[in-house]
């Protein structure tokens, strides 16, 4: 699945190339505001964080959410509480799209998060370009030598690189690229099953100099409560919140009796 989901992106990406050179693309990243200080609006607080994601749609669980128009529901996101917003760009599975990006970032002053399958130096201007502030980067997907790459271009155009791991392998690999910003991710990206311990068995290998994204498995409150007690900084929530009434899905998470 994993495999499938780069390729499609990254055919989806070849076509967009065709109809709009490296160099346009690289113009208009660099000619961009800059991008928001990500690490300074995900920073740990006696309160847990969210990022929450603009999601119509996902390979385990189908339609999920038309989401009509992207921008409002980031507003509420936004509203409610939210440090950052994830936006998903890819357009197979997800559906979703850069234009939801574009939309987003000129809605909200939170950061904002470019969510696909990210495997060139040319899907990085486009985030850019869009307005991305973060870049997601799959370690499952990617070789060593990409993932060095890809981050430290990410950096150079001032963005902050979100680096995803579902195992120790990668998240020591993770490590080794002296990611700032690091999820752990309950999903299993080949099976897709969840395992809302996994953040858990893990954290404790992450310096305390990084914040840490617990993702997945979040259906309802006390799932946040079960990341904040395993030590997450930020959690990143999707499904649960365009699946139900998103302010209120959104506050419940913010709950004193966080640790």
């Amino acid at each position: 699945m994993l495999e499938e989901l780069f390729a499609g992106s990254i055919a989806d990406t070849q076509r967009r190339q065709e109809a709009l050179s490296a160099q346009v693309v690289e113009r208009a990243a660099l000619e961009n505001i800059p991008a928001i200080d990500a690490l300074l609006a995900l920073a740990p607080t006696n309160q847990i964080k969210v990022l929450a994601e603009v999601k119509r749609a996902s390979p385990s669980r189908g339609q999920l959410n038309e989401i009509a128009d992207p921008a409002n529901l980031a507003k509420i996101y936004e509203a409610a509480g939210a440090s950052a917003i994830s936006v998903l760009t890819e357009e197979r599975k997800f559906k979703g799209s850069l234009e939801d990006l574009v939309a987003v970032r000129a809605a909200v002053d939170v950061p904002v998060l470019r969510k696909d399958f990210i495997a060139n130096e040319y899907q990085i201007l486009e985030a850019r370009a869009a307005g991305a502030d973060i870049v997601l980067l799959i370690v499952a997907g990617l070789a060593q030598k990409q993932l060095v790459r890809l981050k430290h271009f990410i950096e150079e155009l001032g963005m902050t690189a979100f680096v995803e791991t579902h195992s120790e392998t990668e998240l020591l690999r993770a490590l080794d690229l002296d990611t700032k910003l690091l999820g752990i991710n309950a999903r299993d990206l080949s099976t897709f099953e969840t395992d809302r311990d996994l953040f858990g068995k893990l954290v404790h290998l992450v310096p305390v100099d990084v914040i840490k994204v617990a993702e997945s498995a979040v259906r309802q409150a006390e799932d946040v409560r079960h990341y904040r007690a395993a030590g997450a900084d930020v959690v990143l929530v999707g499904e649960a919140l365009v699946i139900n009434d998103p302010a209120k899905m959104l506050q419940s998470f913010f709950t004193t009796d966080q640790i």
